[in-house]
């Protein structure tokens, strides 16, 4: 039987979104594991939209969160509210501002962040349930949010400043390279730091490799 994996995204475009590089080297990464998956996203309207071409924010549009994730996932999608831990062996959280604009508030709030309630018990479910997690780039932002009390080891590079928004939550930042994986095997889960730290699509796919792999043995 296939191993059963949720790709969580948070919209489409790194400025507002899931990372686009992210999303599709982690769903390459799965689909080499031959692993059964599918991608998840909140159906919520997104805190922002942005030009990607100029940067600038086009106040006047509205997007929905799940709608742009299923460009990523090429239609096939479901909305998080109807998923449980019991659904997957694993579920891995791309990185993007979707993650810090539209699953939490981070972006907005600093280290007073909080995260989106479903997200956040989805989150602690798959842990109480044992599932092995994954979080990349800023994504660790929400484990440190949901499991900072079991002092989760988590990953954002070597930014001091999201490094404490981290620690001040209870979770412990470990500084990584960005070829590189932090693994919190008693707490079930991988972070890397992908472009919070890569400079090209190359350097985040090392990382990215290496955390769908060590999620998977954790599996």
């Amino acid at each position: 039987m296939k191993t059963k994996v949720a790709v969580i995204l948070s919209g489409c475009g790194v400025y507002d979104g899931a990372e686009i590089h992210e999303s599709v080297l982690t769903l390459l990464a799965l689909a080499r594991a031959d692993t059964q998956v599918c991608c998840i996203a909140p159906d919520i309207t997104q805190r922002h939209v942005i030009d990607h071409a100029s940067g600038n924010e086009l106040e006047d549009e509205d997007r929905n969160v799940m709608s742009e994730a299923a460009r990523i996932s090429r239609g096939e999608i479901l909305p998080l509210d109807n998923v449980r831990a019991a659904d997957f062996d694993a579920f891995i959280y791309i990185g993007g501002f979707g993650v810090a604009k539209n699953l939490s508030s981070y972006a907005f709030d600093g280290r007073d962040y909080d995260v989106d309630p479903a997200v956040l018990d989805l989150i602690q479910a798959a842990h109480e349930a044992g599932k092995a997690q994954g979080f990349m780039c800023i994504a660790p932002i929400l484990a440190a949010r949901a499991l900072g009390g079991k002092q989760v080891q988590l990953t954002i590079g070597n930014d001091p400043e999201t490094a404490a928004a981290l620690n001040d939550k209870g979770a412990k930042a470990i500084d990584c390279p960005v070829d590189s994986i932090v693994i919190d095997e008693a707490n079930r889960v991988v972070s890397t730091p992908a472009y919070m730290l890569a400079e090209s699509i190359l350097e985040a796919e090392s990382g990215i490799n290496q955390l769908v792999e060590a999620v998977l043995k954790l599996c």
